[in-house]
């Protein structure tokens, strides 16, 4: 953890340990805290100014959310990713994430989609320089989706399984080009749940993931059905 404080106190209304969590998770995406880094209990507390046991409870949420691990006799450490991993998970998205957007179409709602057109505005509109700010755009965009699916159990399993990888993303900032493609990437999405495309939902999926990664569906059956 660096000596100098980074984030700051809690004033809002909320339990502090669910405050806590969003503060934490908000740093690790935009890449305050760096995948791979310890964090240090006394120094969050500091720089929250909160005591240790709310932010002793928010790691343990964040554990369980796979977006930090606990190793034996070193600490808590933001999770790191490699190459294979990141193919295992993007795998799954395929299949997880294609539900989410089927059952946000089902529920869509001019309100829904109100707010779905207003976070893809803000991609498409940003700065298409390098920053860590995309992972934070990018994320929240897709939560917003699976929260849309009225499924709370697949809004968690797909958060706990892709915070890592948005974390991830901070380390490996793209060019300009390479960065424009991949915020342009999600209207096919926002397409699907609105109902505008015959495409399915694995496909557009698939589409979408492989803009940004190499082989997302290696370790999925479409990766053998097209073998």
């Amino acid at each position: 953890m660096r000596n100098n404080s980074f984030l700051q106190p809690i004033k809002t209304s909320g339990t502090l340990k669910n405050r806590t969590v969003e503060l934490i998770t908000d740093a690790i995406l935009s890449g305050k805290i760096q995948p791979g880094e310890r964090l240090n209990e006394s120094q969050l507390a500091r720089d929250l100014h909160v005591s240790r046991a709310p932010i002793r409870e928010a790691l343990q949420q964040l554990q369980e959310q796979s977006l930090i691990v606990n190793i034996p006799r070193r600490g808590m450490f933001v999770v790191t990713l490699d190459d294979e991993d990141i193919q295992k998970v993007n795998s799954l998205r395929v299949v997880l994430e294609a539900e989410a957007l089927r059952l946000a179409r089902k529920n869509l709602t001019p309100q829904r989609e109100k707010r779905l057109e207003q976070l893809l505005e803000q991609m498409e509109t940003a700065e298409p320089t390098p920053t860590k700010l995309s992972a934070r755009f990018d994320f929240e965009f897709h939560r917003t989706i699976w929260s849309y699916s009225g499924n709370e159990y697949l809004e968690k399993v797909l958060t706990s399984l892709t915070l890592p990888l948005f974390a991830h993303s901070v380390r490996t900032l793209l060019r300009s080009d390479k960065l424009r493609m991949v915020l342009d990437s999600h209207r096919p999405l926002y397409d699907f749940i609105r109902g505008n495309t015959d495409r399915t939902a694995e496909e557009i999926m698939l589409a979408h993931l492989s803009v940004r990664y190499h082989e997302p569906q290696k370790f999925s059956s479409m990766a053998q059905a097209n073998a």
